[in-house]
């Protein structure tokens, strides 16, 4: 009888014992379950940026990683400086202004493309023959295997005047480097090396 009783008692702390281990292997499944929740919850939440629409009402907005714009932002880039350097009007201040901030968009290889075009007088003949030059980026391309970027952009220049239209052929290129965003310069970049490798007519047109 005492030995059946002692059957019994080691019976029931195997039991036990084996309640114990599948108890505390069910607590550690549990445990890191939640904390994996918790942790993609965490990356989800830090996914979401709340923007604040001029003190009224939150917007949500969602969180993208920097790299993945980085060839939209350089060819928004490049645009932004041809629309600024090439689109002129017969206003000295207005092309002035232009040229000054497509400086901030590049470096003085720019700089040094406007000089020879104000030492050639090219700037003053728009103003005083009233010519309106418009400039529409057909497309850009930039190789982001290698850095700096190498970039060319394909262009089409209208230089209107009061009786005719003319237009031309530009291609331009040049070396995009990476830089500080400023209100000046939002997609952080530097256009360097600049140069136009063809400016060319393709057919004048009378108004």
């Amino acid at each position: 009888m005492q030995f059946k009783s002692l059957k019994n008692i080691e019976s029931s702390f195997r039991q036990l014992r084996l309640f114990g281990i599948v108890y505390l292997c069910a607590c550690t499944l549990l445990v890191g379950y939640s904390v994996w929740k918790a942790y993609r919850f965490a990356e989800a939440q830090r996914q979401k940026i709340y923007v604040l629409d001029e003190g009224k009402s939150l917007m949500l907005a969602l969180a993208q990683d920097l790299s993945q714009n980085r060839p939209v932002e350089a060819r928004e880039h490049v645009k932004r400086f041809h629309e600024l350097f090439f689109s002129l009007a017969p206003d000295k201040s207005a092309i002035e202004g232009n040229i000054q901030r497509a400086l901030f968009l590049a470096d003085r290889s720019a700089y040094g493309h406007y000089r020879d075009l104000a030492e050639q007088g090219y700037y003053n003949r728009v103003i005083s023959g009233n010519i309106t030059q418009r400039i529409e980026i057909d497309s850009v391309k930039c190789d982001f295997h290698s850095y700096p970027y190498d970039m060319v952009a394909y262009s089409r220049l209208s230089i209107i005047r009061e009786k005719s239209v003319t237009e031309r052929s530009l291609v331009t290129r040049g070396r995009l480097i990476n830089s500080t965003r400023s209100d000046n310069n939002p997609h952080g970049f530097i256009l360097e090396s600049f140069r136009v490798v063809e400016n060319r007519d393709l057919r004048v047109s009378d108004r």
